[in-house]
């Protein structure tokens, strides 16, 4: 990207673009194993009922650390009820609709250690994209992309996290980079609406890129085409 055209994209807003929440409903219908997680959520006697879940991690960096954590940030959580993995994913991004971004990001963060401990087959994609939301919400926008792009490589097939991947982009000024991270995310869900229309945006977004480049030129007339692409972005 030149510096005439990072001049220009300084000067007018950059919308964003609709981010995914969950993966829940691609993750329902694409092939099953590569995306179930360990349902780890039987108690063990021996823990007189105070076991979030079972599990063989150490006990400061498992089970009791999380269920900790859980209740500080959910005091009305009940551990000596056993959640599966959904079910904690579930609560955690509840916190992050919620704006508790920090709170989140630590329950994550205990989570992933905890499943580190185990022996458990793949991971659980939707802990990894909650992962890459509670880190935007928080503005470290370069991990959110690490996540997503690693997200991209496992789960190429997922569309969520390729459109995630293009709304971390555009805020970084990269539509080149959002747009073909939006194609991935149609050829893997042609039907995935929010991906369509944060393709229209992309798309708007580099007409008025385009267009003011052209003015600095002198071409005739494309200061008023970016400036109308500009208002049609503004809407």
């Amino acid at each position: 990207m030149t510096g005439l055209t990072n001049t220009a994209l300084a000067q007018t807003r950059t919308p964003a673009l609709v981010p995914n929440a969950d993966l829940n409903s691609s993750i329902q219908t694409g092939p099953g194993p590569a995306f179930t997680p360990t349902e780890t959520a039987k108690l063990d006697p021996a823990d007189n009922g105070q076991a979030l879940f079972k599990d063989d991690a150490p006990p400061e960096g498992g089970w009791k650390g999380l269920a900790r954590l859980l209740e500080a940030v959910t005091p009305a959580i009940d551990t000596s009820i056993p959640l599966t993995s959904s079910q904690i994913t579930d609560r955690i991004s509840q916190m992050l609709d919620q704006g508790r971004n920090q709170e989140a990001l630590e329950v994550i963060e205990k989570r992933s250690a905890q499943l580190a401990g185990q022996n458990t087959l793949g991971n659980d994609v939707q802990l990894l994209f909650l992962h890459g939301r509670a880190l935007s919400a928080l503005g470290r926008h370069a991990e959110a992309i690490a996540i997503y792009q690693d997200m991209t490589t496992l789960y190429p097939e997922l569309p969520e996290p390729w459109n995630n991947l293009a709304a971390e982009y555009v805020k970084q000024g990269r539509l080149e980079l959002a747009r073909d991270a939006l194609d991935m995310a149609l050829a893997a869900n042609p039907a995935y609406a929010t991906a369509q229309a944060n393709l229209g945006e992309v798309q708007l977004m580099l007409a008025r890129q385009s267009f003011q480049e052209a003015a600095q030129m002198g071409a005739r007339g494309a200061e008023a085409r970016a400036r109308k692409a500009g208002s049609i972005l503004a809407q």
